[in-house]
């Protein structure tokens, strides 16, 4: 059977009848505003296309781009024999910038690529501010999606997160100060940030202009920096809105962003979820990589 999209468009009268605010239908109402993303196509090594799972899209989290997850991507291909697609969302990576940065667009722009790949089946993965990405677009009931996986994130308004705004201030300072090296950059960070592995984290998104040879941050600071408020936030109530397909929540348990208070509120938005817990802060995929794979692939093969 031949492959065909979903536009949006669409699925305009379940919207109408789940959004209170009338701006997010009008939102969803086009692809117009949609970007295209920037994103890395991973295939397995022999593609055995009568026993292919469904494709999987990985969405990083704040901060963060595509080459997160190129290892576990990889993995995944072999261990799942799929396609895998980790997409730069937008003001991330590669992919363009805009001064509109919040979940209901950046689902839109991943539908878009789904529509653009003519992705009939797909299963969503995200991290943190990925995982309410993919979290928005299962509860938009995007028919693609047959199964999502969540990763340190919850569906819940959160308080604004003091280390972030000082990500985002530290990174203007570095800025600022038109650095040369990027071991200048680190040394300034230092201060502010006593984790190396977290601004080695934030300096992949250092670059050196050709021209000037001076380092600039390719993310639009002052766009996510504005866009804090609202990325704490969740765009959905739990009347209103659920996915009821099978669904992964992965929890680092020293990060509390899924401490138990909040299992009840996902087994409310998501009736047909399982919550794992691993041993790690927020980064639980990079700090337990093969744990993780290994709990990601058995989910998803249950279901084949």
């Amino acid at each position: 059977m031949a492959l065909r999209s979903f536009p949006i468009f669409l699925n305009l009268s379940i919207f109408k009848r789940s959004f209170k605010n009338t701006s997010l239908i009008r939102k969803y109402s086009t692809t117009s505003n949609a970007i295209k993303l920037s994103f890395t196509q991973f295939d397995p090594p022999k593609l055995n296309e009568s026993h292919e799972s469904c494709p999987l899209i990985i969405l990083h989290g704040l901060f963060g781009s595509k080459k997160n997850w190129r290892s576990l991507a990889k993995a995944f291909t072999q261990r799942l024999n799929t396609r895998v697609f980790t997409l730069d969302l937008r003001n991330h990576g590669e992919s363009p910038h805009s001064e509109v940065h919040n979940y209901e667009v950046m689902a839109e722009d991943v539908v878009t690529f789904m529509n653009d790949h003519q992705l009939k089946r797909t299963v969503v993965m995200g991290h943190s501010m990925g995982g309410k990405v993919a979290m928005t677009i299962a509860l938009m009931q995007v028919p693609q999606i047959d199964q999502l996986v969540v990763v340190d994130s919850a569906p819940t308004n959160t308080s604004i997160s003091k280390e972030f705004t000082t990500y985002v201030e530290v990174m203007k300072k570095v800025e600022q100060t038109g650095v040369m090296k990027q071991s200048q950059a680190d040394e300034m960070m230092k201060g502010y940030i006593s984790d190396i592995n977290i601004r080695q984290f934030l300096l992949t998104n250092l670059k050196k202009d050709p021209e000037t040879e001076v380092y600039k941050f390719r993310i639009p600071l002052d766009v996510l920096g504005n866009s804090l408020k609202t990325l704490n936030g969740f765009p959905f109530d739990s009347d209103r809105h659920t996915f009821h397909k099978s669904t992964l929540f992965v929890a680092g348990v020293k990060s509390n962003y899924i401490p138990p208070k909040i299992h009840p509120t996902i087994k409310t938005f998501f009736p047909n979820s399982v919550i794992v817990e691993l041993d790690t802060g927020h980064w639980v995929h990079s700090e337990k990589p093969l744990d993780f794979a290994t709990i990601v692939t058995d989910f998803l093969k249950k279901d084949l």
